[in-house]
């Protein structure tokens, strides 16, 4: 049997102290758009806890429409997406169930859950820039000077249309309004060194080829890179940035989070795993194993976060970037911006 160490721990955690015996019967059935190798680690470690035995259907994208298909067949207990745009769009195709928790509630802060309990974050990453340790001497930098002249020709980045992109383009929509959105994302189509492509590890790539010098990536993938000997060049030759809106406003950070199935059948067993992540021990996992942000309060982020400075996070309501997505992808369609830089 696999044993957690666990940290010393706030009374205020003491709610999801997991009681239950161990090796307990039945399963749970989870759909992620989760990497798998960011997930599964913690999912292995719940089931030696538990004995639940967790069925992964692993996707880049459409496991709520494939919900949506299924009706009521679906084996679908559970979808832990990568941001809460997607949740929230699951909940609008009518495939979730919201799930009163108190263990839950009592330990994940209203700005991090739905507002009547439709979704719950688990774990939270910060929209950082990545930037050229030899040719971008800025200590600082916010959102908008991606969009600045001075960085024409000299922008990476991954499809527009990808969540960790809408989202950030709802973010700035949220601070600047549509129609200052739309003239920021034009400037960074126009500061475009190629075409959108690859994932945020190709941005750091493209920073070391000397492609590019700046572009938008979470902050885990840099704890990743510099663990693995075919990626660690990349993740030298850059530096990490943490922007923060012109007007005030923190640094965009988004959640992988999960909402309940409405056909759960497994529905016992999905509350228990989405208690258990929010647990101490699966937190202080997830900042120390995927460099991300614990969801708790009193678990610290590891050694690699802190390394990047404080994080002021922004404080817009993600149910607010979360109603911003479809504008956002909109903008991304009517800007052109994955047809590359304007010749």
């Amino acid at each position: 049997m696999i044993r957690l160490t666990r940290r010393p721990i706030l009374p205020a955690l003491l709610a999801l102290a997991f009681a239950a015996p161990a090796f307990a019967q039945g399963e749970v059935n989870l759909y992620t758009h989760r990497e798998p190798g960011l997930i599964k680690p913690l999912l292995d470690r719940f089931t030696a806890e538990t004995g639940v035995k967790v069925n992964v259907v692993f996707a880049a994208n459409g496991l709520a429409e494939r919900m949506q298909s299924e009706g009521e067949r679906s084996p679908a207990d559970l979808l832990l997406s990568v941001d809460v745009a997607t949740l929230n769009q699951a909940i609008a195709l009518g495939v979730t169930q919201p799930v009163a928790s108190p263990a839950l509630e009592n330990v994940v802060p209203p700005h991090l859950r739905g507002t009547d309990n439709g979704w719950w974050a688990v774990s939270l990453r910060a929209r950082a820039y990545y930037v050229s340790r030899d040719r971008v001497k800025d200590a600082t930098l916010t959102y908008e000077d991606l969009a600045s002249p001075r960085f024409r020709g000299r922008v990476c980045s991954r499809d527009g249309l990808h969540p960790y992109n809408t989202s950030l383009i709802s973010a700035v929509i949220a601070h600047n309004g549509e129609a200052g959105a739309e003239e920021w994302l034009k400037g960074v189509r126009a500061n475009l060194a190629k075409k959108p492509s690859g994932g945020d590890r190709d941005v750091a790539k493209d920073i070391a080829a000397g492609l590019c010098d700046i572009g938008p990536a979470n902050t885990y993938y840099m704890g990743l890179m510099a663990k693995d000997p075919a990626q660690k060049a990349w993740a030298e030759a850059v530096r990490v940035i943490l922007p923060t809106f012109r007007d005030g406003g923190g640094t965009h950070v988004n959640i992988s989070g999960v909402v309940f199935a409405k056909h759960a059948k497994n529905k016992a067993n999905a509350q228990r795993l989405v208690e258990w992540l929010l647990s101490p021990a699966a937190q202080a996992i997830y900042a120390e194993q995927n460099h991300e942000y614990p969801v708790l309060a009193g678990i610290e982020p590891n050694d690699f976060l802190k390394s990047l400075g404080t994080l002021k996070a922004d404080r817009t309501p993600l149910e607010t970037i979360g109603k911003n997505r479809k504008a956002a992808s909109e903008l991304v369609d009517k800007v052109g911006f994955n047809l590359g830089p304007q010749s």
